[in-house]
């Protein structure tokens, strides 16, 4: 193999750990599930109780802005929606075939969602203290 293969080699399977990460951060949520489908179903429950709190925070904080302000987070969020199931399936598609596909995309939702409800969190923590 060449330089360049070398090269072009290394970055796909770094890449394909880099995604995988989701499922093995040091604050995931499903650190004792062994199986796949322990797995799965941790991350489907982790993945419903991120949704639910950035469900509940977004409500919040949507409550406290009118006009364009709130247009704007309406428009952000369904952006951000729209990324969340774009990039999550991207990273899924990585495993096509595999039995973790399903707990990588869960996993990828989880993370992403978490993320988002810090993000909100920070950006209008001066709204939500009102």
């Amino acid at each position: 193999m060449n330089h360049i293969t070398e090269y072009i080699v290394f970055l796909v399977v770094f890449a394909m750990v880099a995604h995988a990460q989701h499922m093995n951060e040091k604050d995931s949520p499903c650190p004792n599930a062994v199986t796949t489908l322990d797995m799965a179903q941790c991350f489907s429950k982790a993945k419903a109780s991120s949704d639910e709190k950035l469900t509940n925070l977004y409500k919040k904080v949507l409550s406290k802005l009118d006009g364009d302000d709130a247009d704007r987070l309406k428009r952000v969020q369904r952006l951000w929606d729209e990324y969340r199931e774009a990039n999550c399936s991207a990273e899924r598609a990585l495993y096509d075939g595999g039995s973790a596909a399903p707990v990588v995309y869960l996993a990828c939702l989880d993370a992403l969602t978490k993320a988002r409800t810090k993000e909100l969190q920070q950006t209008y923590a001066v709204r939500l203290k009102e």
